[in-house]
């Protein structure tokens, strides 16, 4: 009769799991891997590094008791000192007599046998890969051109060749190369190309990838532009201002520290060089002022003042059409705030209210008008050979000017520049008011506008020939 493990009284403890029997498997069949169990989580964690071992029962000691755990045999260690030693100590050994090994010991010995045994596969099976890689090199070619070129990557240690190396190596199309990325505006626009230059920017001409649409696009420096709030709100009048009289904003972008904004392009250019170059008709003068004014109108019934009506912001296309454009100075007025005093514009077309610091209103543009029309009659505007600060004394000092060949005129066109030139902003006619007068009978076809926009084109570029050479 076998006596059971003695368990000491002041303790109290009794293992809390029997020994671990051997499974019943078949000859030969190993038992599953065992899992590595993370103490703290106890969540058990199977390894996928190594292959399965053969399960290894504990075994028992000489005096025929399971052997506990490690954590419990610990335990009962601490709690039995008081009543001597442990039963579940290890026995020790006698002279001459090997310590026979754990379990956990067995298995920590099988697991570094195997790694190493790993570890020396495939450090061979790389040995082999590298004698491979470097005949392949032997035998392969060297480009001619390659002494000019800096040294390639070397091989991959697994004997895989550089990308550069194995493209060149390898009969066929080149590699496709990553497009680098665009800082400007190319990846949406193509064919920029540069037809002018303003205090803050250059403006150029370019295509839309996509729908092939020539467009206008303006450069401006935020760094250098001490006014930066003016160029917001020409972005802001633009976007809410679409109309046929009005060049029609279209996107914006910041591309570094400049802000690009483009726009529909009108190839004709500025009114400007048709009227350097040009003698104007009554008829094609009546057809600039009914577009111009119908774009006024709608900026002021959107409460919108431009403050800058002049022939360099009046643009042509080549068959005849006319917009406005700059709206840099544009004011924005409203019942609570209905008349502005900031003195804004170019001096040679600035209202008299403007000049002497009064409250003015839309009015302003209405003069602005006037004297864009007396432009196209004569060429230039009145004063411009005079300085501006002088022209702003004149202005204020003589009111409506002066009319060269006046007689000449017709009467209608006449009486539309004396309603257009009031210097009392009550008394001067208003957009609505110079649409309806009869100088707009006299307007003659847009297409008419045609050919001076040609021939202004054609001695701008003669001029411009003679100021290479």
């Amino acid at each position: 009769m076998s006596t059971g493990p003695f368990v000491p009284k002041d303790t109290g403890l009794v293992p809390s799991r029997p020994a671990p029997k051997p499974p019943a498997s078949g000859p030969g069949r190993a038992a599953p891997t065992p899992p590595i169990i993370v103490k703290d989580t106890g969540v058990p964690r199977q390894s996928t590094d190594l292959p399965a071992l053969t399960y290894v029962p504990p075994a028992e000691s000489q005096n025929g008791m399971a052997m506990l755990p490690e954590e419990h045999r610990s335990r009962s260690r601490s709690n039995s000192k008081a009543a001597g030693p442990s039963p579940y100590a290890p026995q020790p050994q006698q002279q001459g007599q090997p310590q026979p090994l754990s379990p956990q010991q067995i298995y920590q010995q099988q697991i570094v046998k195997q790694q190493e045994q790993a570890m020396t596969q495939a450090q061979q099976a790389m040995s082999v890969q590298r004698s491979q890689s470097k005949r392949q090199q032997t035998q392969q070619p060297t480009p001619p051109h390659s002494q000019h070129q800096p040294a390639r990557a070397a091989a991959d240690p697994n004997g895989i060749p550089a990308p550069n190396t194995q493209a060149r190596n390898v009969p066929g199309p080149r590699p496709r190369q990553r497009r680098r990325q665009s800082t400007s505006l190319d990846i949406i626009y193509r064919n920029l190309n540069k037809i002018g230059q303003g205090a803050s920017g250059g403006v150029y001409m370019a295509y839309e990838r996509v729908t092939n649409r020539c467009v206008a696009i303006k450069q401006m420096n935020l760094e250098q532009q001490p006014k930066k709030d003016l160029i917001i709100n020409e972005i802001l009048v633009m976007k809410d201002s679409s109309h046929p009289n009005i060049v029609n904003f279209i996107d914006s972008y910041l591309v570094g520290g400049d802000l690009w904004v483009t726009m529909e392009y009108m190839e004709g250019g500025s009114l400007t060089d048709v009227v350097t170059f040009n003698i104007m008709t009554e008829g094609q003068i009546a057809s600039v002022c009914r577009e111009t004014l119908k774009g006024l109108q709608h900026l002021h019934s959107k409460g919108v003042i431009h403050r800058d009506i002049k022939s360099d912001n009046i643009l042509l296309s080549m068959d005849g059409n006319i917009k406005l454009t700059d709206f840099g100075f544009c004011a924005q007025i409203n019942e609570s705030h209905n008349k502005r005093t900031t003195t804004v514009g170019s001096p040679y077309w600035m209202a008299p209210e403007v000049v002497t610091r009064k409250e003015y209103g839309r009015k302003v543009d209405i003069w602005s008008l006037g004297i864009m029309a007396v432009e196209m009659l004569e060429g230039e505007p009145p004063y411009l050979t005079e300085s501006p600060l002088r022209a702003l004394w004149l202005i204020a000092t003589n009111g409506t000017p002066a009319i060269k060949d006046e007689a000449a005129l017709s009467p209608v066109f006449r009486d539309f520049l004396y309603f257009a030139l009031k210097v009392d902003p009550e008394k001067r006619a208003s957009a609505h008011d110079l649409l309806r007068h009869d100088f707009m009978k006299l307007c003659s076809d847009l297409n008419q506008l045609s050919p001076l926009v040609v021939s202004a084109r054609k001695a701008r570029q003669q001029e411009r020939a003679m100021k290479g050479n």
